[in-house]
């Protein structure tokens, strides 16, 4: 019975460091769609390293997005505009890097505009994690929405 109880206090606490390892993980992530939301450009970009990238798969091919250009964007929008909401389907994380996949369905003032996935590359500097690389769809056909 003692070797039951220790099994199963050994897997509880792998099952909730687990889970706060990625509480930490999807932070940078929420914290990014919440500042969307609010027009907030300084909770944008603390959530970016100083080298990230962003990056768009269109029909015509990856378009880089800078970075303070989509700083500048989403903060002359008023709070509400913008409303990203995801999924994470999964975290795959080793040491300090983590991979991070979101379906997502994008609002503009209540209506749906479009939807696709983002696939998130997070790095953790100085006991934080932050976005490193950020690459996402867009399409406006067979969107789910997501709530």
């Amino acid at each position: 019975m003692k070797k039951l109880f220790a099994l199963t206090l050994i897997i509880s606490s792998f099952s909730l460091a687990q889970q706060n390892s990625n509480t930490e993980i999807e932070k940078p992530i929420r914290d990014l769609f919440l500042a969307m939301k609010n027009a907030d450009a300084v909770l944008i970009k603390s959530v970016f390293t100083e080298t990230a990238v962003l990056e768009t798969i269109t029909d015509e091919g990856v378009k880089p997005q800078n970075i303070s250009s989509f700083i500048g964007q989403v903060s002359k929008t008023q709070k509400n505009d913008l409303d990203e909401r995801i999924s994470i389907e999964a975290i795959h994380s080793d040491g300090n890097l983590a991979s991070v996949f979101t379906p997502y369905s994008f609002y503009f003032k209540g209506k749906l505009s479009h939807c696709g996935a983002n696939s998130f590359q997070l790095v953790k500097q100085n006991g934080e994690w932050k976005i490193q690389y950020l690459i996402d769809t867009r399409r406006k056909d067979n969107c789910k929405e997501i709530k």
